[in-house]
This record gives C-alpha cells, structure tokens and sequence, in this order.
C-alpha cells in the first residue's frame, strides 16, 4: 500500500494550471530519482491511468473517465440532488445555475451543475473545479460549519487568505464570522468569485450533522433585487433539506443533526 501511494502521487500533480507533466519535472516535484519516477509513470500508463502525448509529455488517460462516469453512477447524493436542483433552478427565469460542491483538502469542490442557460454561462464553476475556501458563498458557508480544531489549524497556514477575504484580522473576529455565518443559515455574496455575480448558499450535512458541502445557486446581479434574493434564500435552504431527508431516509436513517439552520432574510445583500 505504502508503494502504491507513491505512485498515486503523480496523479496529485495534475491540476488545472498544469495538466502536462514530464517524469523529470515530477522527480523534482515529489523528490524521488529519476528512474523512480519513469517507473511510476510507466506504471499508470500501463493501467490507462496517463496517457503519453510525445517523448517527454503526459497527461490524465482515459481510465480517469471511465473512473468518472462510475463515480457519477455510484454517488447516492448526486442522484437524489440531481431533480431537485433542477427544480430549484425552475423557480427563476433570469440566467442561473445551480451548483453541488463539496469539502475537499482545504478547498471546495463543484460535483454537479445544472444550468439554465448552457450558453450563457453564469458561473465558473463546473465538475471537477476548486475554488479556495475563503471566497464565495459556496466555501463559506462550508467553512463556518467546520469542526474547531481544522479552523484553527486553516488559520495557522492561511491566515494572509483569511485576512484579505474580509474574515478577520485576527483568530477571535474569524471564529466571529463564521459564527454569523452559521447562525444565519445561509450565505449569500455578491462578486467575490465570479465578477457581477451573487451566490446563494445553504450547507449539506451526513447523517452524523458533519459539514460535507453546500448547495447554491448563482444568479447575474444585476437583474436580481432584495425581494428575489429573499424568496430564493428560503428556496435554497429548504432544498438542501430534502436532499439530506431524502439521503437519509434511502439509507434507512435519521439524521441525528446538530446543526440547525434557518432561513432568515437579511435586509440587504452583502457587497
């Protein structure tokens, strides 16, 4: 098992600013020699894993979709979110899109969009994408619901982030923060991702009342009012609620939540 991490580990340097690697450059990257690192990459070539484009170049193969589709397949959350998305998406007219992200090494991840203008695009959001966790209605919103000890050890290594995104300047005023945040329920902001943009957030929790992601929706700014951002604060929130009755009542349980949230409407929108 020890082994086989370390050959996963190639796969860990993949990212969207840097989807082309070379065994040299990951030799420096993970400190290993250099015919380690030709026997890592010859490994995951040989399962489909990555894919060799020229001498020296490599990139993610097809096994990663295949391993892609099952995921789609396989994930109970996404097929019980799936309709109730679109049907959260069917209560606005104006462009939207409705995002399911999730909590993932100190970022959020988007898992599922359901857009009502595929040509129009509302959000930069799509499957697969990260955002920082200090930015946004959808990372904030799983932030504050984040146990004491990972907050404390986010402000440790990122607090520069955490100052310059307005949550803080020092460790007392963050916890502060994120306990307005939970308090409210739900997190809306306007342009802190996407520039013209407000996002409307509630969180997701297990069955345990753990954080696991959040559900929004994304509208243009511009063509959104206070009363329409009330309405759809409600909307949000009641609709992560049914995806976690409905989880839990698929897998036979109750959520025992500790949580609890509301869906009380602010006077203004957060610039």
């Amino acid at each position: 098992m020890k082994s086989a991490g370390k050959v996963l580990s190639v796969l860990s340097l993949y990212t969207a600013g840097r989807n082309v690697w070379s065994p040299e450059r990951a030799a420096r990257q993970l400190s290993v020699s250099l015919a380690t690192s030709y026997r890592y990459f010859n490994t995951l070539v040989a399962c489909g894993m990555l894919e060799r484009l020229q001498r020296n170049r490599y990139v993610l193969g097809p096994a990663i979709v295949e391993l892609d589709k099952q995921v789609r397949a396989a994930d109970p959350v996404l097929a019980i979110a799936r309709p109730i998305m679109v049907r959260l998406l069917k209560r606005v007219r104006q462009p939207a899109t409705v995002l399911l992200c999730r909590y993932f090494r100190e970022q959020v991840m988007c898992i599922h969009e359901e857009s009502n203008r595929p040509d129009e695009p509302v959000s930069s959001y799509e499957r697969g994408a990260r955002r920082p966790l200090f930015r946004g209605s959808t990372s904030k919103v799983i932030l504050a619901h984040l146990p004491p000890r990972a907050l404390s050890d986010l402000w440790q290594s990122h607090r520069r982030e955490i100052v310059a995104a307005g949550l803080g300047s020092s460790y007392d005023e963050f916890k502060s923060a994120l306990q307005e945040i939970r308090k409210d329920g739900v997190r809306v902001s306007a342009g802190e991702v996407d520039p013209g943009r407000i996002g409307i957030s509630a969180p997701l929790f297990d069955a345990h009342g753990r954080i696991i992601g959040s559900l929004s929706i994304v509208l243009m700014s511009p063509r959104t009012n206070d009363a329409a951002v009330a309405r759809l604060r409600t909307s949000v929130i009641n609709a992560a609620r049914e995806i976690e009755r409905m989880r839990d009542a698929k897998g036979g349980r109750i959520a025992s939540r500790k949580n609890k949230v509301s869906a009380k409407a602010p006077a203004k929108i957060p610039a």
